[in-house]
């Protein structure tokens, strides 16, 4: 909503919507007409050798990148929580983001991701849904009760902003499922194009509808003001977001398994023919699981994460090769009407990519990892609204009290 402007924000939340539930549909139906069980044997198969590696490295590059962004979102929340904890010295190393990176990971993520069958994260994922629920309700009581508090930048209401391509970066990552889709179908009960239709039009309505309250929610509360993530914007003596931080740290943790299922599939599937030993198994487990970790410790910044991953890997595994696969093998007329669609499809998906790469790199967005926002200091300061004529409006954060933040 920051990046493409809250209307037009709302209006690309659905559209990305609409396209990830076309291409999910579109990639099991190549996978029928095919007779391929995975993506990359389907873009094996369409497009050779070559498509192979390509989509090998993209469906690789993905989930990696996320395994990354969720040891960086729960390297923060989870430090704030337990420096919240009555006695704990903030700068104690073991409440620290790069100690609780590691402690998740052997402890919990590592365990987790060592299954072979995805089927046994069910529970896991409900566990996580029902988690985001709490989530999601904590964002919105303090947007009803601390959003207006905060002073609203001066473009805060703009239909449409020049960064939209990078709004739409975020929001393919968001919504990609692409990588595991074949994964997930395979898991199913009688496995058809049909129940899977029906499975990816239930999902994609539930989980469209809950980006749009979490995005709506956070955006009304900080505005211009808002970060990558959108925890680093509350305060941190408060005590009802400190428990939805620590739910948040929970949920990532608990989806992290998801993605390391995929980059190991990749990996069997290119070095190893498709099939890992139970040596192997662990041995590519943890040789993944320790890159992305030691990376994740290098970086804190979440907002150049989320897009550079959504333009470069998600985009194309979302726009581009579903739409691709589906044109070289569908029968079907020139004028049907997920042909057209995938016509449409191609052309905006290498535009997102392009532009989307270039505006991450010049125009990045700010991060201010582990500080406090201004806000959060009612004793001692007064607000400036942002304006570019840099007109100075006053208000006094008194209203900003214990019985809001706390």
């Amino acid at each position: 909503m920051k990046q493409a402007g809250f209307p037009l924000g709302i209006l690309l939340l659905f559209w990305v919507s609409y396209v990830t539930d076309f291409s999910l549909v579109l990639l099991i139906k190549g996978g029928a007409l095919s007779g391929t069980d995975t993506y990359q044997s389907l873009v094996n198969k369409t497009f050779g050798f070559p498509g192979y590696i390509l989509l090998s490295v993209l469906q690789f590059l993905y989930p990696f990148i996320a395994m990354i962004s969720y040891n960086i979102i729960a390297g923060d929340t989870l430090s704030k929580v337990f420096q919240r904890i009555p006695g704990v010295d903030p700068e104690n190393m073991f409440i620290g983001r790069h100690f609780i990176i590691g402690l998740s990971t052997v402890t919990f993520t590592l365990p987790l991701s060592l299954y072979r069958n995805i089927a046994k994260l069910g529970k896991v994922s409900l566990i996580s849904t029902g988690l985001t629920t709490l989530i999601l309700g904590i964002v919105m009581a303090r947007a009803i009760s601390l959003g207006p508090h905060i002073p609203k930048t001066e473009d805060a209401w703009v239909f449409a902003k020049p960064n939209a391509i990078q709004a739409v970066g975020v929001m393919s990552f968001a919504f990609i499922c692409h990588h595991n889709s074949f994964l997930v179908y395979s898991s199913l009960e009688e496995p058809t194009v049909a129940k899977w239709s029906r499975l990816i039009h239930m999902s994609i309505v539930i989980s469209v509808f809950i980006c749009i309250f979490f995005a709506t929610c956070g955006y009304l509360t900080f505005t211009g003001f808002t970060q990558g993530d959108l925890f680093e914007n509350y305060c941190r003596n408060d005590d009802l977001v400190t428990f939805g931080r620590f739910c948040y740290g929970v949920t990532v943790i608990l989806t992290y398994p998801m993605e390391c299922f995929v980059t190991r599939e990749v990996i069997a599937n290119v070095l190893f023919g498709g099939n890992l030993s139970s040596v192997f198994h662990i041995v590519v487990t943890v040789m993944v699981i320790t890159v992305a970790t030691l990376v994740s410790l290098l970086i804190d910044c979440l907002g150049i994460v989320l897009e550079l991953n959504g333009v470069l890997c998600a985009t194309p595994l979302i726009f581009i090769i579903p739409s691709a696969c589906y044109l070289k093998l569908s029968e079907e007329p020139r004028t049907h009407s997920d042909k057209i669609m995938s016509y449409v499809m191609l052309p905006i998906g290498a535009a997102v990519m392009v532009f989307g790469f270039v505006m991450a790199i010049t125009n990045p967005q700010d991060c201010t990892h582990g500080q406090e926002m201004f806000y959060c200091f009612p004793d001692n300061f007064s607000l400036t609204n942002t304006s570019e004529s840099h007109i100075q409006q006053t208000t006094q954060l008194s209203i900003v009290n214990i019985s809001i933040l706390q």
